[in-house]
């Protein structure tokens, strides 16, 4: 893998998430793209004279806000420094808005093979900036994305998880996920959670027959387990393995079925999961 794109807001959370990223990187090859999103300070319009805030045009707060702005840069700065001290490859990225749009600025800009960001919990402030983000980039990024729940601090990715309904073709990407596994030496095993809350409409044997002919997997490396409910299912399995790495493909849907009919177990996992996860995007 070539390049890694880590947003990050210099929290814990975005520590977890470069420290994923090492584990997947390879020193004399991998470049960590380290990617700040700056929001200016937005001043309150409706401020009355007596408040201590200056004015929006006032000279104290083009320097209060002029200042800041050099304080984050100077962090990304001393950022790039540590990681390039520990043997890695490293490159500053700095934008301004919101963190999706600089993700998706950057990826357009230097086309990464992975994305790994940091999930943040509910209500926290953090939870304005890059964790809140996590969800809409690990759902409609164009490259796979490394979810880091708050949770988890990796220390390495050995035992994975991929949790599949085998409704769908998902060659390609197990081919990429293969590649990774041989990267990482991890073991792989494939798991369908059986749920009457979720559709089964193609026969399994169809699907699990072309894995077989496509990649070597024995057959206790294909798990099925029954569940009321495929979240619970899925997060239940692997806390029972022990998992270190959870993978899922996430495709897109129309209006009716995400929010009606069949809501994306992708969608709840990135929220809720406490595993590390891995999204796919099918094509």
């Amino acid at each position: 893998m070539n390049k890694i794109l880590i947003p990050i807001d210099f929290s814990e959370n975005a520590e977890r998430a470069l420290a994923a990223a090492k584990i997947i990187a390879e020193k004399e090859t991998t470049q960590l793209l380290i990617l700040h999103a700056y929001q200016p300070y937005i001043a309150d319009v409706n401020l009355t004279p007596g408040n201590v805030l200056p004015g929006i045009d006032g000279s104290d707060f083009l320097s209060m806000t002029g200042e800041l702005e050099e304080e984050f840069q100077k962090r990304l700065e001393r950022y790039i420094e540590e990681i390039e001290a520990e043997g890695y490859q490293a490159e500053a990225i700095w934008g301004i808005g919101s963190v999706q749009s600089a993700v998706e600025e950057a990826i357009e800009a230097h086309n990464p093979g992975l994305i790994v960001i940091g999930r943040t919990g509910t209500g926290g402030f953090l939870d304005k900036l890059v964790g809140s983000s996590a969800t809409g980039i690990a759902l409609h990024s164009t490259c796979p994305v490394l979810v880091i729940p708050p949770q988890s601090t990796p220390k390495k990715f050995q035992k994975v998880v991929y949790a599949s309904q085998f409704e769908y073709d998902e060659t390609d990407i197990l081919r990429e996920v293969y590649v990774l596994m041989n990267h990482l030496g991890a073991n792989l095993t494939l798991l369908k959670i059986q749920s009457d809350s979720q559709p089964d409409i193609q026969a399994d044997h169809q699907y699990i027959s072309e894995i077989k002919s496509n990649f070597s997997i024995a057959d206790d490396n294909i798990v099925f387990r029954k569940a009321r409910h495929v979240l619970d299912g899925i997060e239940e399995y692997c806390d029972e393995v022990g998992a270190d790495l959870l993978i899922m493909s996430s495709r897109e849907r129309s209006f009716i079925e995400e929010f009606l009919i069949n809501p994306s177990i992708t969608r709840k996992l990135i929220i809720d999961t406490h595993v590390p996860l891995l999204v796919f995007h099918l094509k």
